[in-house]
């Protein structure tokens, strides 16, 4: 155990006669790592770097870090690399449907910084999905069938009144 500081004694001076006491002593000498550099100290480093080499350490993407809106921003933008590999124009709709309820549920109680986002365009993802394939038209089969768009009742009942 240490001893305690004496009263009227300056705290730095009293640290540093223990240390040089200690290294008189040789209690320094067979250290694992002595004479060798520190670890990470090669260039220079930022404010954040305890918190980048702990997300390294522990496999933690940085963007998960981000706030939604900022994460449906890069969605948003990364897009077309995203319904690249997809199959079918089905599937190109499912998933951009899925990102703007995402979207819209994130414009409805907004959290972090003001970002704006507006929602993707289908037919215009889809337009851009089918000029990379190289389709010229659309795909016609099992897989190509749209599933029929539901209308709300609000409009089914607008259009009958329309009618009569």
């Amino acid at each position: 155990m240490t001893e305690r500081k004496p009263p009227g004694v300056d705290f730095e001076s009293w640290v540093d006669r223990q240390i040089r006491t200690a290294q008189e002593r040789g209690d320094f000498d067979d250290l694992p790592g002595t004479g060798k550099p520190l670890p990470g100290l090669r260039g220079p480093r930022d404010e954040h770097w305890w918190l980048k080499d702990y997300l390294r350490r522990e496999g933690v993407p940085a963007g998960a870090l981000l706030p939604e809106s900022l994460l449906l921003r890069k969605e948003l933008e990364r897009l077309p690399e995203a319904v690249r590999e997809l199959r079918t124009e089905h599937e190109v709709r499912e998933h951009v449907r899925v990102l703007n309820h995402r979207i819209a549920e994130w414009m409805r109680m907004p959290t972090g910084p003001r970002v704006p986002v507006g929602l993707a365009d289908a037919d215009e993802v889809v337009e851009r999905w089918r000029a990379e394939r190289g389709a010229v038209a659309p795909a016609t089969g099992p897989e190509a069938v749209e599933p029929p768009v539901r209308r709300s009742w609000f409009s089914r009942s607008r259009r009958r009144r329309r009618r009569t």
